[in-house]
This record gives structure tokens, C-alpha cells and sequence, in this order.
């Protein structure tokens, strides 16, 4: 079995990932192998499979600080917690141009690079990860969660949301239901995000079919943020409720669908409290 990981050895592999995402959220193209390649000899005696894993545990801290993630490294949660979080929080803080790197990609106008298929556009959804613990909470006098501001991104979401909307009605054409598809409506762009979803579309057999639609320029496993008003509303309308999260938005983008109440189909984290007298 192998020693756990070095303050050292956690800094070296720290200081690699925020080199490779640095240059991934700037759109220049990142070499994972080479990156580890050149990694290991600084390490003691570590696996190509150890170095990926902690590659991998780095995405979950990112997450949980609100910072995006580098494609390809999925979020496990099983670390040395303490060490880990703060070694990451202690690179951010002494890099300041990297938040300013989190805010450009965060904020930046999307364009899809490639043409979408909606025949072959559809993916699973990911699985529900375990977290044996809650993750120690890093405290900041500032704290910006650049996953929930590149959601709040209007430019993208509308987007997104516009994808949604011609896929339902191409989806409905393509099972015969033209005129189904001709009553597709894009609910939050015509009255506002106030009603619970964003889409209001039909099933096959004529009834009332309700989207929301979470657009993410990340990958797949990237967090997305919900209202508690459209969480009331997916289990006020679970069998017709749909969650369409898009992603990848800006190379080649992707969707994976979810149906029912947010509380069945993903883990839940409260974020916001409101007081009231």
C-alpha cells in the first residue's frame, strides 16, 4: 500500500491541474498523459492510476468551492480532506489571476463550435457519487461560486434553452405529431422565469409536457443550481417534470435527460437560507 500523499507531493499535483484547467477554460488544447508523464518523477514511486485519482479528487474540491472542473477528471470524493482543501485554497489565494481566469470563462458569450445532431445528441445522465463525509467548509471573506454565475449566464442559458426548444419540436415531428410540435412553446423567454420551467411541450399522447432546461459550457458530472420554486414545482408535476442539462455547450454539446422531482433524481445540497419575522 502505498504512503499517503506528501504536503510536498500534494502541491506539485495542485499546481498541475490548475496549469492544465487555466489552459482548458482558455480553449487551448490539454494532453492529460503528458502532464502526468512529466508529473510522476517528482512524486514517490506513484501509479499512473494514483496520480489520476488525485487528478480526480481535485475536481471534487473545485466543485464544492463553486470553481469548474477539467473535462475528462470526474469528481471523487474520498481524499485527504483537510489537507487537500486547503492546499487548493491556499494555490487560488496566492494566484490571483486565476479567479480572474474563472470570471472570463464564466461570463463569456457561448458559441457552439460544431453542428448539433439531435439524433445522436442524446447521453446517460452520470450516477449519483457517494460522499462518505461532508467535505470541510472553507471559509472566505469573499466567496464567488463560478458554477452557479456561468449558469446564471443569460446568454448561455438562452441558448440552451433555444437547443431545447427546436429539439422538442424536431422530436415530434419525428414521431408523426406535427401539430403537436407546432404547439411547442419557450415558456420563460414569452412570460419569464417565474413558472417553474422553461419549455412547455407535449407528449406523444397530447399532454402537457414541462422542461427546465441547465446549460453548463463543463462537463457532464459539472453541478447545476435549482430554484426552490422550480423544485416545489417538479413535485407538484413529477410525472410530466423534465430536466434537460446540456453540456459542453461551446466544443460539441451533449444532453442527458432526467424526469420527475429533483429530490428522486439527484442529491439535494441546500445552499441559501431566508429569515423571516
Amino acid at each position: 500500500m502505498n504512503e499517503d500523499w506528501s504536503d510536498r507531493e500534494v502541491e506539485l499535483v495542485v499546481a498541475d491541474y490548475f496549469s492544465m484547467l487555466i489552459d482548458e477554460l482558455m480553449g487551448i488544447k490539454i494532453n492529460k498523459t503528458n502532464h502526468r508523464h512529466a508529473l510522476m518523477p517528482l512524486l514517490k514511486n506513484r501509479s499512473d492510476g494514483s496520480v489520476e485519482f488525485k487528478h480526480q479528487n481535485i475536481s471534487a474540491v473545485l466543485t464544492e468551492m463553486g470553481y469548474p472542473f477539467i473535462k475528462g477528471y470526474k469528481p471523487r470524493f474520498n481524499f485527504q480532506r483537510s489537507k487537500l482543501i486547503m492546499v487548493v485554497d491556499r494555490y487560488v489565494r496566492a494566484h490571483a489571476n486565476i479567479e480572474s481566469k474563472f470570471k472570463m470563462f464564466s461570463d463569456a458569450i457561448p458559441e457552439i463550435i460544431k453542428t448539433v445532431e439531435f439524433s445522436s445528441w442524446i447521453v446517460s445522465a452520470p450516477e449519483i457519487s457517494e460522499i462518505p463525509n461532508k467535505i470541510k467548509t472553507i471559509r472566505r471573506p469573499i466567496k464567488i461560486n463560478y458554477l452557479e454565475r456561468e449558469q446564471d449566464n443569460r446568454s448561455l442559458g438562452l441558448k440552451g434553452e433555444e437547443l431545447v426548444l427546436n429539439y422538442e419540436r424536431y422530436s415530434l415531428i419525428a414521431a408523426g405529431k406535427d401539430k403537436l410540435a407546432d404547439k411547442v412553446e419557450w415558456i420563460s423567454k414569452e412570460l419569464g422565469d417565474g413558472l417553474g420551467f422553461d419549455i412547455l411541450s407535449k407528449n406523444i399522447n397530447g399532454s402537457d409536457k414541462y422542461v427546465e432546461v441547465k446549460t453548463t459550457k463543463l462537463s457532464k458530472e459539472s453541478p447545476f443550481y435549482f430554484s426552490l420554486n422550480e423544485y416545489n414545482f417538479s413535485i407538484e408535476n413529477q410525472a410530466n417534470y423534465h430536466l434537460y442539462r446540456i453540456f459542453n455547450f461551446n466544443q460539441s454539446p451533449q444532453m442527458f435527460k432526467l424526469t420527475g422531482r429533483y429530490d428522486e433524481f439527484c442529491r439535494v445540497q441546500p445552499t441559501h437560507f431566508r429569515g423571516e419575522f
